[in-house]
C-alpha cells in the first residue's frame, strides 16, 4: 500500500475522519530531508498496511492545512488519531525512531 496524497480539499475526510490512525508527512519537492523520510514513511504505509493510514500533503500546493497545523519546517510527520494530533517529528529522523512514535497509537490485534 503507498501513501495516498492529502490535500486542503480531503484532508477532513482522509484525516481527521479516519477511523484508523493517520499518519500524515508533510513535505516539498525541493526539500532534501523529505526525500530521505520518503522511502521510510512508504515502508511503514507497506508494513502497517490495515492498521494505519498514511499520506502525504504537499505544503506548497496545500497551504490550508499546513498553516492550520503550524507547520514551519519540512519534513513534518504527525500522528492523527480521532481526529487530534498525538505526535508530531519534526525533520528527518531514522525509521526506528518515527516507528517507535507510531506503534502507540495503532491496535496490534
Amino acid at each position: 500500500m503507498k501513501p495516498i496524497e492529502i490535500t486542503d480539499s480531503n484532508f477532513d475526510k482522509e484525516v481527521l475522519e479516519s477511523e484508523k490512525p493517520v499518519l500524515v508527512d508533510f513535505w516539498a519537492i525541493w526539500c532534501g530531508p523529505c526525500k530521505m523520510v520518503a522511502p521510510i514513511v512508504e515502508e511503514i504505509a507497506r508494513e502497517y498496511d490495515g492498521k494505519l493510514k498514511v499520506g502525504k500533503l504537499d505544503v506548497d500546493s496545500n497551504p490550508e492545512v499546513s498553516l492550520k497545523f503550524g507547520v514551519r519546517s519540512i519534513p513534518t510527520l504527525m500522528v492523527f488519531k480521532g481526529g487530534k494530533v498525538v505526535e508530531q517529528i519534526i525533520g528527518a529522523v531514522p525509521k526506528r525512531n518515527l516507528v517507535d512514535k507510531v506503534i502507540p497509537h495503532i491496535s496490534v490485534n
